[in-house]
């Protein structure tokens, strides 16, 4: 069956632009003329707002997910030859702050429905030097974190949450972040929530909390952290070889009106979602796997797999058209482990885990943002629909 070309935009559609309001760009604008851009009280205040939104006992706003990351594993202590638990599906800055941190990424395979790493595959890769395990909710859809936690608690092993996709997520009413010993948080540009740059670490652990702050900011002491406040200079002591990795308030100051806002976003983000589902429906691709019961999805990615055998295009073939047709996409993501360094650090070859393979061949991410007006999503399905049918 003929079908009639998609038109392209007259714009290219930038792939995971951020709605920013008003309000917020006159906040950052106040700031600079307050004088106050490094870490300060705005700061402070979205942390508070993350804290309560979360709720976790304890917020601390650094400067990436990334570096989230890396500070709550330094923070476990752990040592040449630990070992880590994540999967070969997520960005590569969770493997990094494993090795970063001195340990050693142990994969194990995801669900190919829910791309999530799959519990059932982590016992046997726990060995003697299992310290913790790193999940990550793909896309803003939970783990499985009745599972994971019964492997934690079973084997004595710590959790780090990466839930850089997943500020919104819920699992049977409780917060995606609030498992383990720590979450983290990305307010990276394209995310949900965004400082342009920026992250978080959530803990209810107090000594743990206290012993981040010192990390994030060169193992300084937790008052230098207050040393240039209104109550005056504060000496500190360097107990840490820490970090440089502190939030500023000019990236704050964009967070503290996105975060008032945070369910009409996530609203705005689930209706483009249901468009999508119901556009593509009976197209040869698959679409997300519905959200599970006793769960909220937190809507960051919506991912196409392409059916190339039905279709008899590849992906990187319709993320072409898509751009031809001024449709920005994303991949997330190639399977970790075929990367050229991680194959190599951790010896591993195509076939190790295919689940993670199959979504890396075929996965590609369409825009989906609060910011997406109606006629934005129209074209995006236009153009799907063009190339796919």
């Amino acid at each position: 069956m003929k079908t009639t070309p998609s038109k392209k935009r007259k714009d290219f559609l930038v792939f995971g632009s951020p709605l920013i309001e008003e309000a917020a760009i006159q906040e950052v604008v106040a700031t600079l003329r307050s004088g106050w851009i490094g870490t300060g009280p705005k700061v402070k205040k979205f942390e508070d707002l993350v804290r309560d939104y979360k709720g976790s006992k304890h917020a601390i706003a650094v400067s990436s997910c990334t570096a989230a990351l890396h500070l709550s594993l330094a923070a476990l202590d752990l040592k040449p030859g630990d070992e880590v638990i994540t999967t070969p599906m997520t960005f590569c800055a969770t493997l990094n702050a494993i090795i970063h941190a001195g340990a050693k990424p142990v994969l194990v395979d995801c669900e190919r429905g829910t791309q999530n790493i799959d519990p059932a595959k982590i016992a046997s890769r726990i060995t003697s030097r299992t310290r913790a395990i790193l999940p990550v909710h793909f896309a803003g859809r939970p783990c499985d974190m009745d599972a994971l936690g019964e492997l934690a608690r079973k084997h004595k092993l710590a959790m780090v949450e990466d839930c850089a996709h997943a500020i919104e997520t819920e699992y049977r009413g409780r917060k995606a972040g609030t498992f383990g010993e720590f979450g983290t948080l990305s307010f990276y540009v394209t995310k949900n929530i965004t400082t342009a740059e920026g992250g978080m670490v959530l803990t209810d652990n107090a000594e743990l909390a206290d012993k981040i702050k010192i990390l994030a900011l060169h193992g300084m002491s937790k008052d230098a952290w207050k040393r240039f406040s209104d109550d005056g200079y504060k000496h500190y002591e360097v107990l840490y070889a820490g970090f440089k990795y502190n939030m500023t308030d000019m990236q704050a100051a964009l967070g503290l009106h996105q975060m008032p806002n945070i369910d009409v976003y996530w609203r705005r983000r689930q209706e483009i979602w249901k468009r999508y589902d119901e556009a593509f429906a009976g197209l040869p691709c698959f679409t997300p796997a519905a959200p599970e019961a006793g769960t909220r999805h937190g809507y960051h990615l919506y991912t196409l797999l392409i059916d190339s055998d039905k279709r008899g295009k590849t992906r990187d073939q319709v993320l072409s058209e898509l751009n031809a047709l001024n449709i920005g996409t994303g991949v997330h993501y190639l399977a970790l482990h075929l990367q050229p360094f991680y194959r190599k650090l951790l010896g591993h070859k195509a076939g190790d885990f295919p689940n993670a393979e199959f979504i890396g061949e075929r996965t590609l991410s369409l825009p989906l943002s609060a910011k997406l007006t109606d006629e934005d999503v129209s074209d995006v399905i236009d153009a799907v629909t063009s190339i796919l049918r």
